[in-house]
């Protein structure tokens, strides 16, 4: 069994070390929380101007198959696992339908020198 699953049409080719060291804790939790972690996009799709998605610092993670009483545990074991140079946010698209968003932000000015 796998602990780190890629959606079909995700683009690698940007992926940078630290965010795949990231990708790879959280596979962890992910698995100690009995889930499947799954990328849903890192540089490709959309994403708003000067995220560090473009720059391959950040990734999205599916979160709508877990449990909505597990989704918050989940979220705070990520955090403390990352550490303080990852953003762990749990975010929600337009239908409601949640996904985690982890970056490595360290001396990255939150995205905000980003194209």
């Amino acid at each position: 069994m796998s602990l780190l699953h890629i959606k079909d049409g995700v683009d690698l080719t940007c992926i940078k070390a630290e965010l795949l060291d990231g990708l790879l804790t959280s596979a962890v939790v992910f698995h100690v929380a009995e889930a499947v972690l799954v990328v849903t996009a890192l540089k490709d799709g959309t994403h708003k101007i000067g995220s560090l998605h473009y720059r391959g610092y950040a990734a999205d993670l599916r979160a709508r198959d877990i449990p909505k009483g597990k989704l918050a545990p989940l979220l705070e074991t990520m955090k403390a696992a990352l550490g303080s140079a990852f953003d762990v946010l749990l975010e929600y698209d337009s239908n409601n339908v949640p996904h985690f968003h982890i970056e490595y932000d360290k001396g990255h000015n939150g995205g905000k020198d980003n194209p």
